[in-house]
């Protein structure tokens, strides 16, 4: 991979005028594209690494874990059809925040759960949508997901694209990601694109 692989999204978060960028952290990004492509509003999600330090990682790299990288996801987004705060609703929803450094037998720093805020806007959206679902009381543990300024992302490879969507019997697809898909649709219905209904 090679540094034009690298996000150019400005420190906003906005390509342009309307679209906006939301880039988080919950787990395999398998499990994340196939959650988030499935949103209204949603124009495209991207697989890749972020919160490192290491330039134009391979999916390699990232999988040793000392690279710094999380599996991430870049979110495109429309906020007059879904806001920012509905981003992270699902986003809180669909991984659990309260495990450090993984998520279910996936183990690692590069499985930590993230928020990169792209402006103080999306940061003080973040920390109040965290602060409610403490508050909220749902987890009995407590949430350890990062709230931090982003930095980089870098796509992943393009076997890593689409995924699920590619991959729907393999069996981590089975086992792994069709739980959250279900989740998902019982819980977000109103808010999928009609063909994932």
């Amino acid at each position: 991979m090679n540094s034009n692989n690298s996000s150019n999204t400005n420190n906003s978060g906005s390509t342009t005028q309307i679209a906006q960028i939301a880039t988080l952290a919950n787990g395999c990004f398998w499990c994340s594209e196939a959650i988030f492509k499935r949103l209204r509003g949603v124009k495209s999600v991207i697989p890749g690494y972020s919160g490192g330090l290491v330039e134009n990682p391979s999916y390699e790299q990232v999988c040793i874990g000392n690279t710094g990288h999380a599996e991430s996801i870049q979110i495109k987004f429309d906020p007059r059809i879904i806001p920012y705060e509905k981003i992270l609703d699902v986003f809180w929803h669909t991984h659990d925040p309260t495990t450090l450094n993984r998520q279910g037998n996936d183990i690692g720093t590069q499985y930590r759960s993230a928020i990169f805020y792209h402006d103080e806007k999306q940061k003080e959206i973040a920390e109040k949508s965290k602060s409610d679902l403490e508050n909220a009381g749902i987890y009995k543990n407590p949430i350890v997901t990062e709230i931090i300024p982003f930095k980089n992302f870098y796509v992943a490879e393009d076997y890593h694209k689409n995924y699920y969507e590619s991959h729907r019997n393999a069996t981590y697809c089975s086992f792994v990601i069709d739980p959250k898909v279900h989740k998902l649709i019982q819980k977000y219905r109103s808010d999928l694109q009609d063909k994932y209904k």
